[in-house]
């Protein structure tokens, strides 16, 4: 086991604590610090022992969270398959509800759970009926000018059964929870490529300024070798 699957333990008192969930930010990344080579187009970066390993992460939280931008681009399922587990719950930032009826998420005989879908209010009235016809759940959350309310979203998490969360991407829901100071640790799986591409980090995201007066960084961080990949952890502050 890995000294940060070991947390995972902690998540009742971290949930006690601070009235929110756990969140671990668990992406892969080229080393470049790219997650594609252009937008829009998926990539997949893990090796497999990698990708096995980050289906054991999904197995390990309660709920795990995507962008709307990653749901269009790769119309994930955001299941556990690679290993034996329990599927967490899957969340969508979706603020104008343009999550497709055809999406695998919304799809088929699922062993998972339907999606909950956070939006901004109010919601748009055609959309959301379909969208509840098809299963999803919706969250109705403020917004403003750097998107949904993620604090409020989490604020409501534990309410309904969620007490850890696994936020995948894309760029902007990462860069979000770094510059809102709303992640609790980061596991990167580091693939030995450069890309050239699309940063996972948003130009100017984290500016240093307007209320931040620091860089997120990784504490007691550690790294380890999965096959071709190395896997980065750490918490951060």
């Amino acid at each position: 086991m890995l000294p940060f699957e070991e947390w995972m333990t902690k998540v009742e008192e971290h949930v006690q604590a601070h009235s929110r969930p756990l969140v671990g930010l668990c992406y892969a990344q080229s080393l470049d610090g790219c997650i594609t080579d252009r937008p829009g187009a998926p990539l997949s970066l893990s090796g497999p022992q990698s990708r096995q390993l980050t289906h054991r992460l999904r197995a390990s939280f309660d709920g795990i969270l995507a962008g709307i931008g990653t749901l269009l681009a790769d119309d994930p399922e955001l299941t556990v398959r690679l290993v034996a587990g329990r599927q967490p719950q899957p969340i969508i930032l979706d603020s104008t509800l343009r999550t497709p009826l055809e999406a695998r998420l919304l799809r088929g005989d699922r062993q998972a759970p339907r999606p909950w879908i956070a939006a901004a209010d109010p919601l748009d009235p055609a959309r959301a009926t379909r969208l509840k016809a098809a299963g999803a759940h919706l969250l109705p959350l403020p917004s403003g000018p750097n998107g949904l309310d993620l604090a409020r979203l989490l604020d409501l998490l534990p309410a309904m059964g969620i007490h850890s969360l696994m936020v995948e991407g894309g760029a902007q829901v990462i860069t979000s929870f770094l510059s809102q100071d709303l992640a609790d640790f980061a596991v990167i799986t580091l693939a030995p490529c450069f890309l050239g591409g699309l940063s996972v980090i948003t130009p100017g995201g984290l500016a240093v300024g307007a209320g931040r007066v620091g860089y997120p960084q990784l504490h007691q961080a550690g790294c380890q070798a999965i096959g071709r990949d190395w896997i980065v952890w750490g918490r951060l502050k």
